[in-house]
């Protein structure tokens, strides 16, 4: 037993004498005078000896743990005073100004599309979402476009399912949010008075002016006695509160198929104010959005009388509006993620 306490003590020694931090110096705590440590188990030990050799073993053992413990505050108190002027050089000075914390903020295309909800919502319409993977019957048969309609080719269509089996019906990543039209017509009764915010797909290849999948807000309102002129009114509105109170809007004829008549509706250019530059094409006008009256078979397919009730519809691309208000040329950077062209907004 002596042999033992003599071993443990010439070991616990040369090991405290190669500790150069805290840490190492808590371990070996633990090691040589921790509860479970040899000298704590030789201790308790000691009553299975013979009485001589137990006082003999005794006396040495618990003066190996004294000896122990004032090395180790010696040494502890020497690491501390070695390492006090580093921690004085590295502490914190609270008279210093605090860092800047980054904050983030909305994507440019969330706060467009929240500004055009405002702008709708304060005019009566009524906010609708509606599934991004649809049937094909929504997307462009209940728009007055059935199988080989030729407007289908307008739409670079990316399917999910074709529908080739029997009794299957073609599913597809919506090409447009014109669907919730529908599926807010077949479950409600005029008056209605809706916009559909959403992501839509195209299969086309990406460039500068086109992205395979973009944001469109689609409007849409039904009730007797609706024309042309309360549509006209609702976007002239709409573009002064957008673009500001001095906008002027041109309304031109176009094909939607699933409008009659359809009009193209853009305003003064921002840049030229009409006097015609690179940005309009020399033009002075800028091309916003797409409307016309509802045509009359889509609202027969909704079981809405034509000859009772009548409608308007119109939508746009809502990276558009960012992209004219601000110059920018080229709408992949919406989807970039480069924090240089995000932070600016």
């Amino acid at each position: 037993m002596l042999n033992q306490v003599e071993e443990l003590a010439s070991k616990a020694f040369d090991e405290l004498g190669r500790v150069t931090d805290v840490s190492e110096l808590e371990v070996w705590r633990i090691r040589y005078l921790g509860r479970k440590s040899s000298l704590i188990q030789i201790l308790r030990s000691l009553a299975t000896l013979p009485l001589k050799e137990r006082r003999t073993a005794g006396t040495r053992a618990n003066e190996l743990k004294r000896a122990l413990e004032d090395a180790f505050t010696e040494k502890k108190s020497n690491l501390e005073r070695s390492l006090a002027p580093s921690l004085q050089r590295e502490s914190l000075d609270i008279t210093l100004p605090g860092q800047r914390v980054s904050l983030g903020r909305l994507h440019p295309t969330t706060q467009t599309l929240e500004e055009i909800c405002d702008i709708f919502s304060s005019m009566g319409f009524q906010v609708v979402e509606g599934p991004e993977v649809e049937w094909d019957y929504y997307n462009f048969e209940a728009l007055n476009m059935p199988v080989d309609h030729p407007a289908r080719d307008m739409f670079a269509t990316l399917w999910v399912d074709s529908g080739t089996e029997a009794g299957d019906k073609p599913m597809l990543l919506r090409t447009h949010t014109s669907p919730v039209q529908i599926r807010v017509m077949e479950k409600s009764r005029p008056p209605i008075r809706i916009i559909a915010p959403g992501r839509v797909y195209r299969y086309e290849a990406t460039d500068a002016t086109h992205e395979w999948m973009f944001y469109q807000v689609e409007g849409l309102a039904v009730d007797k006695n609706i024309t042309l002129a309360d549509l006209k009114g609702t976007l002239f509105e709409f573009a002064r509160r957008l673009f500001g109170e001095e906008r002027k809007c041109r309304f031109r004829c176009d094909y939607f198929p699933f409008v009659e008549p359809g009009v193209e509706v853009a305003i003064d250019c921002l840049a030229c104010r009409g006097a015609g530059c690179r940005l309009c094409g020399n033009s002075g006008w800028i091309e916003i959005l797409g409307a016309g009256m509802v045509h009359p078979e889509v609202l027969r397919r909704v079981d809405i009388d034509p000859e009772v009730y009548s409608g308007f519809a119109f939508g746009m691309g809502v990276e558009r509006i960012p992209i004219l208000r601000y110059g920018i040329e080229d709408i992949r950077l919406f989807y970039s993620n480069d924090l240089r062209f995000l932070r600016q907004f």
